[in-house]
């Protein structure tokens, strides 16, 4: 009987085995702030990404909102639902790639914790509020999130995560999630892990944003006419499916983009690693360039489909009216 449980150190040979030789082992971790016995089942990652699920901060996610807002209608993205797909796609992309998918998922489930309410609207205005006090940044307040606010342990305050996770809240950078702080107080390589999740919330912040902008009528298919992205999505579901419901249609072609979009990352990936000689995670400290990231064609191909977005969808009347609204509370 015992030989059929799978104890954590199973768990961390089987890593070890499998895992590519430049994935974060959690054998290897270099710890938790405060010491801790070792779980008899769970690997240091999955109990961290337990305890930010368990949080009171994840659950606040629900609440927090991306473009839209709650009251606008129940099938818009929220923090939580836009962090539940951020896990989802980095999850496929550690896994093709050999990485730790239990360490993506826990940075995944907690890259958005510090995020204000009112999306970027309440962070700016936050931090000009805030800048004869130290400002405020995203990054620096998810990681007092999980050290200091969230009180659940008798031993220390927070969640007293490894520091691979805590890294990959302080280090976590998008187009739309810039670090303000520069405050890089864990030292260590850019692991591949935490460069997944900030590719993958890149991801879905493009194809869920075009969606909901599809659903609200901000955004309509002539406005994306010209996008070869669009227009390669669109005709490849047209040909598959004809004559398809409007929103099964809108759906699939935000699939294909995001399939298109994954596959071409873990491809030039595999070949930026190879190019790159990167054998272990010591050689990511060596590396000064994203190693996580798509092709130079599809980025190319990515920029006019992101500038119509932020034209026709971020620029729109409503969205600036509700971010005016947001400054103001």
């Amino acid at each position: 009987m015992k030989n059929q449980i799978l104890t954590r150190e199973e768990l961390e040979k089987r890593e070890c085995e499998f895992l590519a030789p430049y994935a974060m082992k959690s054998a290897h971790s270099n710890g938790r702030c405060h010491k801790e016995e070792e779980h008899q089942y769970r690997s240091a990652y999955q109990r961290d990404k337990d305890r930010i699920i368990y949080s009171t901060a994840f659950r606040r996610l629900e609440y927090k909102t991306q473009v839209f807002v709650n009251h606008e209608g129940d099938y818009y993205r929220t923090r939580l639902t836009h962090t539940l797909e951020v896990a989802q796609i980095a999850r496929t992309i550690a896994r093709s790639l050999k990485l730790n998918e239990d360490l993506v998922e826990a940075i995944a489930l907690a890259h958005d914790l510090g995020h204000t309410p009112f999306g970027h609207a309440g962070e700016d205005t936050l931090a000009e509020l805030m800048k004869d006090h130290g400002g405020f940044d995203h990054n620096t307040h998810g990681l007092r999130v999980v050290d200091i606010i969230e009180k659940r342990y008798p031993e220390f305050l927070g969640l007293n995560l490894t520091e691979e996770v805590r890294r990959g809240i302080i280090r976590h950078s998008t187009p739309y999630d810039l670090k303000r702080s520069g405050d890089e107080n864990i030292p260590g390589p850019f692991l591949l892990e935490i460069q997944a999740v900030d590719v993958s919330d890149e991801i879905a912040y493009d194809n869920h944003d075009l969606d909901d902008g599809l659903k609200s009528g901000l955004l309509c298919e002539n406005d994306l006419s010209d996008v070869s992205l669009w227009k390669e999505a669109s005709t490849s579901v047209k040909e598959r499916y004809p004559n398809l419901d409007a929103q099964i249609e809108r759906s699939q072609i935000v699939r294909h983009l995001i399939n298109l979009q994954v596959s071409d990352l873990i491809e030039n990936t595999i070949k930026k690693v190879s190019e790159l000689g990167i054998g272990s995670v010591e050689d990511l400290g060596k590396v000064k360039e994203k190693v996580v990231d798509f092709s130079e064609g599809l980025r190319s191909e990515r920029r006019p489909f992101r500038d119509v977005m932020q034209k026709k969808l971020y620029e729109n009347y409503r969205v600036i009216r509700m971010s005016k609204k947001a400054s103001r509370f």
